[in-house]
């Protein structure tokens, strides 16, 4: 029987795609923290509901760092992040991911990035391997070695249903999406909501990880002591407009008075804008 090249080399060809497509994201990775790029740009977006405005909200997310965000509720960070991703329509704005214009490249920038939300909106009752046999199919890079990695780290039983699932787990659970199709840029709105101390804890370690890896992070929280364990960078929001989008370590400087805590600088500024 003779051997049947022509399969092998489809099949050498088609590992040649797959090693290919792995060394091109590495690279892209690579380049945009050694140019010292940044990884999101956001510029003047502008949004208006009846008793809510955006107001020229413009900042960007340097490669390679954790960046909060931070303001209180309805000071438009859910909002501001839901049109970075193109699920709210602004009536004005620019976003650009890598350099790259988010019109025109969503399709390719989505599969870059990852997003999840302290809400979950899945099928309430499928099992986790369901709703996760589904999401691979639209992602390249999908990884299963970190998809059995995070499922283990977070405890997560993949035949279990959202319905059945503590509010923690559920983030947890959205959080596994999200990280495991090797996501450069990972934005999260509230994703601590709902864990208990400990697996918060444990999360801000995974942020650190990312960051190391070269991923960049932002995250939206009220819960200030998260951002001064893990993020370098801080974005203050307050009546639809930012206020501050700088290090922390210049944020905490210019606001902060005699060893004040993040919470308590946040909390004096609030009090000063009413």
């Amino acid at each position: 029987m003779q051997p049947d090249f022509t399969n092998n080399i489809k099949m050498c060809k088609l590992q040649l795609v797959e090693i290919d497509a792995f060394k091109l994201y590495n690279i892209h990775r690579i380049q945009i923290l050694e140019a010292g790029m940044n990884a999101v740009t956001v510029k003047g977006l502008n949004k208006t509901y009846p008793a809510f405005q955006l107001k020229n909200v413009s900042f960007e997310l340097e490669a390679g760092k954790i960046t909060g965000f931070i303001g209180r509720n309805g000071a438009g960070k859910t909002t501001t992040i839901k049109s970075m991703l193109n699920l709210v329509h602004p009536d004005s704005g620019e976003f650009s991911y890598f350099g790259i214009p988010l019109v025109g490249n969503e399709s390719e920038i989505k599969q870059r990035i990852g997003y999840s939300t302290g809400t979950i909106g899945w099928y309430p009752r499928k099992t986790v391997r369901e709703i996760v046999a589904v999401t691979k199919l639209f992602y390249k890079n999908w990884d299963e070695e970190a998809y059995r990695k995070y499922l283990d780290f977070f405890g997560l039983d993949e035949n279990k249903k959202p319905i059945e699932l503590s509010e923690g787990m559920k983030v947890k659970c959205n959080l596994l999406l999200a990280l495991s199709h090797k996501a450069e840029v990972l934005i999260l709105d509230e994703p601590s909501s709902g864990l208990d101390p400990f697996s918060r804890d444990e999360l801000l370690d995974v942020f650190i990880s990312l960051k190391d890896e070269g991923v960049t992070v932002l995250f939206s929280t009220h819960i200030t002591s998260d951002l001064e364990k893990c993020a370098d960078n801080i974005i203050y929001i307050s009546n639809g407009e930012i206020k501050y989008a700088c290090p922390k370590v210049l944020f905490e400087k210019e606001n902060g008075k005699n060893g004040e805590t993040l919470e308590e600088i946040f909390l004096r500024l609030e009090r000063s804008q009413r």
